[in-house]
């Protein structure tokens, strides 16, 4: 954890308050799972899990008493069913933008799907993201994480998928780790997230979405990953929705031999965290925060929309 710089006394020269340093957690929202449909060769692939939302920080962030901090919190991808596969949509972008720094963004995980007459990955550029959704239940390669690029990296990519009559797909990517790929009869499980004590307790976001299981075959959904990550669910079960607010990635529903268009589980919605030495704190804020204390700082924590006046 980065240290702080603060003033007692909270003025600089001239009298004018002086500038102060802050920290923040900037967590999209998470992709949407892949989901089935009972059709046609399209209809055999089990859904992919989504990736979760880009993780980013940003430390000991000097900003200046009077200027707004304007943040804007990603929403979670909605699941997605085999056809409707080429409107899929990744998670919506977090950022946080002010006069003291350039707008700071992190990325919606990538979204999936399930069999697309075996594309790689299906339907295009929708599969990358913060961090990548796994490949639907076809041979292929899951969506490419952290993108677009940045240092440190804000996700990893998505696991692949596998045919060889098993038609499974890879688990989503995570902040801290990848999605893992399909493999014999184990769908891809959903990467890990990464912890992280900005509000005073360790909390993990940003797990990617399991894939689901395949009814025509003997295989096993994948557990979504560490941080909010929702899991891969057997044939005809909607995939688990990622958590809200620490942007996970749905996972994948399970397909094959069951009732047409079944959905894959939401993205989890993002969330902007900062952290104000509590002696400098202003308190105005719109939007509605959740503002608490953890020893001598003010956690103001973001789940929609708003402004924070310095």
């Amino acid at each position: 954890m980065a240290s702080f710089g603060y003033q007692i006394l909270g003025f600089g020269a001239g009298g004018s308050a002086a500038p102060y340093e802050v920290e923040f957690l900037v967590t999209a929202g998470g992709g949407g799972g892949g989901g089935t449909s009972n059709g046609g060769p399209q209809g055999k692939g089990a859904g992919g899990g989504g990736g979760a939302g880009g993780y980013r920080t940003l430390s000991a962030q000097e900003i200046t008493p009077g200027n707004d901090i304007t943040v804007t919190v990603g929403a979670g991808a909605a699941g997605k069913t085999q056809s409707t596969v080429a409107q899929s949509t990744p998670g919506g972008n977090s950022l946080i933008a002010s006069d003291d720094f350039s707008t700071f963004t992190s990325a919606g995980g990538g979204s999936s799907a399930g069999h697309n007459a075996g594309s790689s990955p299906p339907a295009g550029t929708q599969f990358n993201g913060g961090s990548g959704g796994g490949k639907g239940g076809s041979v292929g390669n899951g969506g490419l994480g952290n993108q677009p690029s940045v240092s440190p990296a804000q996700g990893t990519n998505g696991g692949n998928g596998i045919n060889v009559a098993k038609y499974i797909g890879g688990g989503g990517g995570g902040a801290n780790s990848a999605g893992s790929n399909a493999s014999g009869t184990q769908a891809g499980v959903g990467g890990a997230g990464t912890s992280n004590s900005i509000t005073g307790s360790a909390i993990t976001y940003a797990g990617g979405g399991g894939a689901g299981a395949n009814g025509d075959y003997s295989t096993s959904a994948g557990a979504g990953g560490a941080g909010g990550g929702g899991a891969g669910t057997t044939p005809g079960t909607v995939g688990v929705a990622g958590t809200a607010a620490l942007g996970g990635g749905g996972g994948g529903s399970g397909g094959r031999g069951v009732a047409s268009n079944i959905v894959g589980g939401a993205g989890g919605s993002g969330v902007v965290i900062i952290k104000i030495p509590t002696a400098s704190y202003t308190g105005t804020t719109t939007g509605s925060p959740d503002v608490s204390t953890s020893g001598d700082f003010t956690i103001v924590k973001y789940t929609g929309n708003g402004t924070y006046t310095a």
